[in-house]
């Protein structure tokens, strides 16, 4: 992270005053566009594994200064070939065929790559240049999350988004991913591999529609106990309507942690 966006993140320590109530973690955008990056797989996919070791090793192939937000979304439409995938839901198959749609495909498959809702079909060699362009446009919204743990385990959040005067239509998501999960299948076509994510969507938390260029999200979202805390990460991002740009994305993996 370069710099300009490092300045913009605010991490809140339980030593200073509560924001709004929240004292563990208050994080900003930054003035650039971050590029949202999702990917769409299956642990059912012989094909995904590939693209699932792209996503874990993002930074390598990105430049140093890059601003990314990954995000890995496991879909269920390959479960009837043997092995039903445990971090599928429904949303993300309906998801990525809204996606398909708004770039004029009828067809939705996995692996399959969208940064800032544009299908990139050529990822394994065209991540680093669509993420440099991405970053060099000035934002057209900003986004704050503000978060903390309670000792419950309960993870308590607040996010807010400001769209540009003039922006399209547009919504707000949040998304709580984890990393470091790992699966040994025992049948379908990755039968016998051992297979390793990062970035899996474990809540999804939208679209919330802008009214007035602005939108609210406030959650009391249960961490399950079979979830690694030093591993999540909160994801939040603005989306338009009609064409599936991002107007902005933002990363606080400070956020979730215990």
């Amino acid at each position: 992270m370069n710099k300009s966006a490092a300045l913009t993140l605010i991490a809140v320590s339980s030593a200073l005053l509560p924001v709004a109530g929240y004292a563990e973690c208050d994080v900003r955008s930054g003035p650039r566009t971050a590029a949202l990056i999702e990917l769409y797989t299956s642990e059912g996919c012989s094909s995904c594994p590939p693209a699932d070791r792209q996503l874990s090793d993002l930074k390598q192939a990105l430049e140093a200064q890059a601003v990314a937000v990954p995000l890995a979304l496991h879909v269920g439409y390959w479960d009837y070939i043997g092995w039903k995938d445990p971090y599928a839901q429904a949303a993300f198959g309906e998801r990525q065929t809204r996606l398909a749609s708004i770039n004029r495909s009828n067809a939705v498959y996995t692996p399959e790559f969208f940064v800032n809702g544009a299908e990139l079909r050529w990822w394994r060699g065209g991540l680093r240049d669509t993420v440099r362009s991405i970053n060099a446009r000035p934002a057209r919204a900003s986004i704050r999350v503000r978060a903390r743990v309670a000792p419950t385990g309960t993870l308590a959040l607040h996010a807010e988004a400001k769209a540009d005067q003039g922006s399209e239509p547009a919504a707000l998501y949040v998304a709580l991913a984890e990393s470091g999960l790992s699966s040994k299948v025992t049948r379908g076509e990755n039968s016998g591999a051992t297979l390793s994510h990062d970035h899996v969507v474990r809540r999804w938390i939208g679209p919330v529609r802008l009214t007035d260029g602005a939108a609210r999200v406030q959650r009391e979202i249960p961490l399950a106990a079979t979830w690694r805390r030093d591993r999540l990460e909160l994801a939040a991002f603005v989306q338009g309507e009609r064409t599936g740009q991002v107007l902005q994305a933002l990363s606080a993996p400070q956020c979730a942690g215990s």
